[in-house]
């Protein structure tokens, strides 16, 4: 893989991103999601590997707190299409509580077979707006990538 650069991985999901700005976050996009980038097809596959790769280089997941490493990888820009990417990595855990205003999407990929979050295995699922939250990940390690339209997050008090 070598030393990606935060350039190439911002290019990386600049190629997703371009394909589902201004989408609704909605089923209908989980559902595209799941089939036009699929979780054993070669899109999904690099990205997969660049995360472990920018975790291991010691980029991404740089943050830890309750036994969960993360970090806002990308900020919201032009660039993604006004998307933020934030990385974490969990093992058998369930993270703060939290409401997506503009909705979320994640890319789940398990570091573990049977590793899912929030109940599903690899691959893609979309939260609408207003969705609220404990981020769970059960049945071993997973690294999960988060797009958040305008980087909207409201962690509850």
């Amino acid at each position: 893989m070598g030393n990606i650069t935060v350039e190439e991985f911002t290019d990386l999901i600049a190629g997703i991103t371009g394909r589902i700005a201004g989408r609704p976050l909605d089923g209908a996009l989980d559902d595209w999601l799941n089939a036009e980038i699929p979780a054993d097809g070669a899109e999904f596959q690099r990205i997969f590997e660049t995360c472990q790769a920018a975790i291991a280089a010691g980029w991404m997941c740089t943050r830890e707190a309750g036994g969960i490493k993360f970090s806002r990888v990308i900020k919201p820009s032009e660039a993604i299409h006004g998307f933020s990417v934030d990385v974490v990595e969990m093992t058998d855990c369930k993270g703060p509580h939290h409401r997506h205003p503009n909705g979320e999407i994640d890319m789940i990929m398990p570091l573990d077979a049977g590793a899912q979050f929030d109940g599903r295995g690899r691959g893609w699922l979309v939260y609408p707006a207003g969705h609220a939250h404990f981020p769970t990940v059960t049945g071993g390690k997973a690294i999960v990538l988060y797009l958040l339209p305008d980087g909207a997050i409201e962690f509850t008090k």
